[in-house]
């Protein structure tokens, strides 16, 4: 069972896919810095975890669309 921080998390992060697709990481990335400058860690721990669910997430979004890309590709010729 997953408590509360580690369920926001996993929401933020996909809530950030559907919102900025594969610039996710990226404003993840940026709200952790403006976190590190704040000197606020607690909220820094918590966008550098859902930078790690995104990290993970990745590779089966990937897939999708390499799979996706081939098939138009295809198509194409």
């Amino acid at each position: 069972m997953l408590d509360d921080d580690e369920r926001l998390a996993r929401q933020e992060a996909f809530w950030l896919i559907k919102e900025f697709g594969a610039e996710a990481p990226l404003y993840a990335a940026m709200k952790a810095e403006k976190a590190i400058e704040q000197k606020d860690f607690g909220r820094c721990a918590r966008w550098k975890r859902i930078l790690e669910i995104l990290a993970d997430s990745k590779p089966a979004a990937s897939v999708q669309f390499k799979s996706a890309g081939a098939k138009s590709a295809v198509s194409k010729y």
